[in-house]
């Protein structure tokens, strides 16, 4: 049997981690800057991270949502507070599709309507609803098509009034990305978000802040919609939550009451997945890692913005997009050849870095070094 052909893959074999570090099968360092997605939050191979969960599996694995698990509790109990969001419900699952399609769900439920808006250059997952309110049409097969996503501009909050004002009544909810990730790091606006809130809760329908990416500390605040000084009503989040284990959430107002088979999951909540989660926040907690997070990303912001060869500096914390000119096309690609350093890349020709939370000056000017390095490489080729 042969692997189904979906992902471009670099030629390169990692084999260990240790921090903002990876290491290849021939023991070449990369600095790693894209951590596989968002998802490595508090670095590889993180002590108090491999302590918790060898201790974990060592006693118990896994169980089903048919038993008591205080573990999960500990959780809920420990994101309400480093969140804000101690009043707030916890479900859990075990992805950002999965948390997105429950909370695109619960809202339905909630109000009894169908209507979801979503936003150009949105990417809130690939299951059947979720991929359905992602501005890719490429990758929505005929099974997912549907008329009930509303798709907007983004940040344009004139057409946002417009539309609820004609189909308030039909709307359940709304979903938007604090920063958009693979839409090219487009951070939505303060007055965007508070938008959505007002007309959310004069529609009663439900604001959902997709946090798959830009939550769990990376913009410098717990959720990037925090800069808007709101509460959405359903806060959905999955890659940095388990630092690689596979776990994902909604946290959700108290005003949504639950019913008993209204959600469910198989795996979503096991003991393996709270302890890798709780790893996580204590570690967060612990480090300081939303402070540290907003210091250097707001030092390679300011670094960055005095490169005169890229056009826009966007992000905010350590959810940086980095637009280049098309001729310079081919920089992320020798970032991770030449200079041995891991970013991730959106359109149009954006460079993203995502790295760990406890990444420093020294992870951030090798950084900067290399890039100004490339950038110069190119400068004497054209």
């Amino acid at each position: 049997m042969k692997l189904f052909d979906v992902y471009p893959i670099n030629p390169i074999e990692i084999v260990k981690g240790k921090g903002s570090y990876v290491y290849d099968a021939n023991g070449q360092e990369y600095l790693d800057l894209y951590g596989g997605h968002a998802v490595i939050s508090i670095g590889h191979s993180h002590p108090h991270y491999i302590h918790r969960i060898t201790d974990q599996l060592n006693k118990l694995g896994f169980y089903s949502n048919s038993i008591e698990i205080p573990l999960q509790s500990q959780l809920a109990e420990l994101l309400g507070k480093i969140s804000d969001k101690k009043d707030y419900q916890l479900f859990l699952c075990n992805s950002g599709a999965e948390a997105n399609e429950n909370a695109l769900k619960l809202a339905s439920f909630y109000n009894g309507r169908k209507k979801v808006i979503a936003f150009k250059g949105a990417f809130h997952g690939r299951t059947s609803l979720a991929v359905s309110a992602t501005d890719n049409p490429k990758i929505i097969a005929p099974v997912n098509e549907t008329d009930n996503v509303i798709f907007l501009p983004f940040n344009d909050e004139e057409a946002l009034e417009k539309t609820f004002a004609e189909q308030g009544e039909l709307i359940s909810s709304v979903i938007i990305e604090g920063v958009q990730g693979v839409g090219g790091i487009r951070v939505a606006t303060q007055s965007f978000l508070q938008k959505i809130r007002e007309l959310s809760t004069q529609y009663n329908a439900i604001f959902i802040a997709d946090s798959v990416q830009c939550g769990y500390g990376r913009s410098g605040k717990f959720y990037s919609h925090d800069y808007a000084e709101v509460d959405a009503d359903i806060y959905s989040m999955a890659k940095g939550m388990g630092n690689g284990f596979p776990i994902g959430a909604i946290s959700i107002s108290p005003k949504i009451k639950p019913w008993f088979g209204e959600l469910g999951t198989t795996f979503g909540g096991n003991h393996l997945a709270c302890v890798a989660a709780l790893a996580v926040l204590e570690t967060m907690e612990k480090e300081q890692l939303i402070q540290n997070a907003a210091e250097i990303g707001d030092y390679l912001k300011t670094e960055l913005q005095r490169f005169d060869e890229i056009k826009e500096v966007r992000g905010n914390g350590l959810m940086i997009g980095i637009e280049l000119p098309e001729e310079f096309n081919q920089v992320k690609k020798d970032l991770l050849f030449k200079n041995h350093i891991f970013t991730g890349e959106a359109k149009p020709n954006v460079i993203r870095l995502l790295p760990a939370l406890n990444i420093g000056r020294k992870e951030a000017d090798r950084f900067l070094e290399a890039l100004s390095e490339r950038i110069r490489s190119y400068k004497v080729k054209l």
